[in-house]
């Protein structure tokens, strides 16, 4: 589904990513752990071409985009969600759902379904929505373009308990109809109940990958690399 081998990307002068390897299976939820500033959105943004890699390769279902431009991602396959939501705050839920729409499963009522909140505030601009309701919003945005993977970039910063509560029973949900995802977020106890495997980056580099019985197994991984 999603293939990183060798990922180096930065910001001017300044070098972030260091070789990063990351691949996510079908059906698979795969996590990207990290304190903050350790490269975590820099590479997502490497592979949705917001920032062009200057070394390594991203390939999506087989096919290399590495570099290709953001729409050429999204038509590939690749939902995102981005850290600190981007609705667009001048149209209402339903119109920001049908901006991005393409035919497939994910239709309007299954984002209801998924999210009864958002049906309730159908016709509510984007900037009269709570910060949990946005980032409901930016879930369905990304599923109504009926990725093979959906990625969430700090899935739940910021939200008030219930509404993480909500967003974690959402990627539940969302694993059990068979849904790739690749997801960051700090909750690393949430994410070890729905994730199948976890890759964990250090200035730039991958310094631990394993599945949820090999992180749980390793507490000194946590204590090492993951307090922020």
């Amino acid at each position: 589904m999603l293939d990183v081998q060798g990922l180096e990307a930065g910001y001017g002068e300044s070098q972030i990513l260091f070789g990063i390897d990351l691949h996510v299976n079908e059906g698979e939820v795969v996590t990207l752990l990290g304190r903050n500033g350790m490269g975590k959105t820099t590479t997502i943004k490497s592979i949705f071409g917001l920032v062009k890699p200057r070394a390594g390769c991203v390939r999506i279902g087989g096919r290399d985009l590495t570099g290709a431009e953001p729409h050429r991602i999204a038509v590939a396959g690749l939902g995102y969600v981005p850290e600190g939501r981007q609705i667009f705050p001048t149209l209402n839920v339903e119109e920001n759902l049908r901006a991005t729409a393409r035919p497939g499963k994910w239709t309007i009522r299954r984002v209801y379904d998924l999210f009864p909140r958002l049906e309730e505030r159908r016709r509510n601009m984007g900037n009269q929505l709570s910060g949990g309701e946005q980032q409901m919003l930016a879930i369905g945005r990304a599923l109504m373009i009926n990725p093979q993977l959906v990625v969430l970039d700090e899935a739940t910063e910021g939200l008030a308990p219930l509404i993480r509560a909500d967003i974690w029973a959402c990627l539940e949900r969302l694993k059990e109809e068979g849904e790739a995802i690749l997801v960051i977020d700090k909750n690393v106890d949430a994410l070890t109940r729905i994730a199948d495997h976890h890759v964990v980056i250090e200035k730039g580099r991958v310094v631990w990958s394993g599945t949820t019985d090999e992180i749980l197994a390793s507490p000194e991984v946590k204590d090492r690399f993951l307090h922020v």
